[in-house]
């Protein structure tokens, strides 16, 4: 009869992998449905600007009869670039300071042709400029710069108590806020690190008062700002340019044709009031973009706005794959080490101090460390995810194994079981409620943690919480939110249920007591 008890709770236990299996699968299977086919991957950089950008050579690439996909808003300029390079992307745009002064930095060149020269190298090929130039500039209010005196970014030497705030990118780039400190000899306080789009608020109401700012922002005019004259010609042209793959020209030559054909024919007006109608009137980057085809280009697309429904499964099949696919990793490999722990006191040791050191990375930087390794999208983050998932299932593995009474060890030596008999037959069962205990954590902390997916193009919910961040959208970030939330409680419960089917009453009365004895 217990042999039949514990033959019961094994099935359960396969039940239980099943049902990670049809996570994975599910996740894949919605995933394949909305984006299908290998279409021609253009990216974004991570504001408006880099998305409506990408918006444009999306649906230019599908007016002439290419598939097409954009991963907006995929990261920063070190992530769009690193992709292309590695041939995860075809398509992104950027502008030549960034490329002269920061990503090709050390090569000292000079003029479009030796950029153009140095990025063909690498397998990429650059447009000419678009036709307008957004440089970055120092602002402060109105008010600060009246009664400070400010008018040029020399100035700011003379002021040292005004405190800055900087976007991490324009702190950490060598052509930014490094630079420009020496350059102007500025001996202010570490600048605080805000997200660009936050950091007008931020001056608004005076807990900042000097931000950097893009030539085309669409809130220069809304906010009682003042620019400063970069008197001694810091900042360089940052003229926007398409670059791409050179391979595209062999694969699909009129792709490079259609984006070619804008050349010089987006105005700095354009842009700004393209930033405008998407940060300030609420319109989506889709159709600000349609509409500067049909202006420009004469060019008419029919933009397909995404209901909420529609996007909540693209998002759902896209997060139930990354959590199934790393969970499933996780306990497959999580258990055994658990079961190492347990047998091997050293080896056990450092186990669990090394996936004990995993928790406290940085989620971002483990996920940011990744990409050189597995490029971007889904198997970077999957790879962050599981190394993240395994901590409290080893634990709760070792600690399942270790809260077995003596007694019953010693009786299945006298009943003469083999070790990997006596491992499957009584130390798994006995210690399933542990082992459940933690996969369900596991599980839960996983769902939270793959909304950071979105910063390398992983999709799931943290897209729209991402994306909203940058529009300060409230139903936007709560479109992700909300379901991150609702499928962590669904979760739980779901354990709970598996609990009730894999684990007999007793069971669970006694791993119970001995978790309220420790």
């Amino acid at each position: 009869m217990r042999r039949l008890s514990i033959g019961r709770r094994l099935s359960s236990r396969r039940i239980g992998f099943g049902l990670l299996l049809v996570l994975v699968t599910v996740g894949g299977w919605l995933t394949d449905v909305v984006h299908g086919g290998d279409p021609i991957q253009v990216a974004s950089k991570k504001f408006t600007e880099g998305a409506l950008l990408g918006e444009i050579a999306t649906l230019t690439l599908r007016a002439h009869g290419h598939e097409a996909f954009h991963r907006s808003r995929l990261g920063g300029t070190t992530v769009c670039f690193s992709s292309l390079e590695s041939g995860a992307i075809d398509v992104y745009a950027d502008y030549t300071g960034t490329l002269l002064r920061e990503l090709l930095a050390d090569l000292e060149l000079v003029g479009l042709d030796a950029l153009r020269s140095a990025l063909a190298d690498r397998g990429i090929g650059m447009t000419e400029p678009l036709g307008f130039d957004n440089t970055y500039a120092m602002a402060v209010r109105r008010g600060t710069a009246e009664s400070k005196k400010l008018s040029r970014i020399s100035d700011l030497a003379d002021h040292p108590e005004l405190k800055l705030g900087f976007g991490p990118e324009f702190i950490a780039r060598q052509d930014c806020w490094p630079g420009l400190r020496q350059k102007y000899v500025l001996e202010h306080s570490a600048p605080i690190s805000i997200q660009h789009e936050l950091a007008y608020s931020a001056l608004d109401s005076e807990e900042i008062d000097v931000i950097e700012v893009y030539t085309t922002d669409a809130k220069i005019s809304r906010f009682d700002i003042t620019i400063l004259e970069d008197d001694r010609s810091f900042f360089p042209r940052y003229q926007a340019v398409y670059l791409y793959r050179l391979d595209l020209t062999k694969r699909h030559p009129e792709a490079l044709a259609a984006l070619i054909a804008w050349e010089g024919k987006i105005s700095a007006q354009s842009m700004r009031e393209l930033n405008a109608r998407v940060e300030l009137e609420g319109e989506s980057e889709a159709s600000a973009a349609a509409g500067l085809l049909a202006e420009v280009m004469q060019t008419r697309v029919t933009v397909e706005e995404s209901t909420l429904a529609d996007r909540l499964l693209r998002r759902t099949g896209e997060h139930l794959f990354l959590v199934g696919t790393s969970l499933f990793f996780a306990v497959l490999f999580g258990t055994m080490l658990g079961v190492v722990c347990f047998r091997r006191a050293r080896s056990g040791a450092l186990i669990l101090g090394v996936v004990g050191v995993i928790q406290t990375i940085p989620s971002l930087a483990l996920l940011v460390l990744m990409i050189p390794l597995l490029g971007i999208d889904a198997p970077p983050a999957i790879a962050a995810l599981f190394l993240y998932g395994l901590l409290p299932i080893v634990r709760g593995t070792y600690d399942g194994l270790r809260q077995i009474p003596p007694d019953l060890v010693e009786a299945s030596h006298a009943l003469g079981l083999s070790r990997s008999a006596r491992h499957r037959r009584i130390e798994l069962p006995l210690a399933m409620p542990s082992i459940l205990s933690g996969v369900k954590v596991s599980a839960v902390l996983l769902v939270g943690f793959a909304t950071l997916g979105a910063f390398i193009g992983a999709g799931g919910y943290g897209a729209p919480i991402l994306t909203g961040i940058d529009l300060q959208n409230t139903p936007m970030i709560l479109e992700g939110a909300l379901p991150a939330a609702g499928l962590a409680i669904i979760v739980q419960l779901g354990f709970a249920a598996l609990e009730r089917v894999t684990v007999s009453p007793g069971l669970r009365l006694t791993a119970a007591s001995a978790s309220s004895s420790e």
